[in-house]
């Protein structure tokens, strides 16, 4: 992995919250999701009957969206990208295995409300106040 890869995805922390934008037809959608970066791959869990699970069957194409703070400067990265509905129940329960938070809105991995999604990136914007990198993921 080349530098530039490597020090954005230090930036992603397990249950971190991000902002997740999804459409619904023409109109963006845009709300707080609790990332979950498990073997190295993004991931949100959620109810099934949430608004953002029915736009992303429609669309999938989706962005994410967090801030921090770097050397004392704010910084932040859009990773642009698919979501995925994510149907292995072995995956589901490894994730929900790894989630403390689980167990407090489902009740197991087959409860009908769970869904997990996956966020498949493509690119990613990097941007401090010197400058603004993009990055092919």
């Amino acid at each position: 992995m080349d530098v530039e890869k490597e020090e954005l995805w230090n930036q992603f922390k397990d249950f971190q919250h991000v902002f997740l934008a999804t459409t619904d037809g023409d109109q963006p959608r845009i709300r707080p999701v609790t990332l979950i970066n498990f073997d190295n791959k993004i991931w949100i869990t959620t109810d099934t009957w949430s608004e953002k699970v029915k736009q992303i069957q429609d669309n999938p194409k989706v962005e994410l969206s967090f801030m921090f703070t770097e050397k004392n400067k704010d910084c932040c990265i859009r990773v642009t990208g698919l979501a995925k509905t994510i149907k292995d129940r072995h995956v589901k329960t490894r994730l929900a295995k790894h989630c403390e938070f689980f167990s407090k809105h489902w009740k197991n991995v087959d409860d009908p409300n769970y869904t997990l999604l996956q966020i498949l990136p493509s690119e990613a914007k990097y941007v401090t106040p010197e400058k603004t990198t993009r990055i092919r993921l």
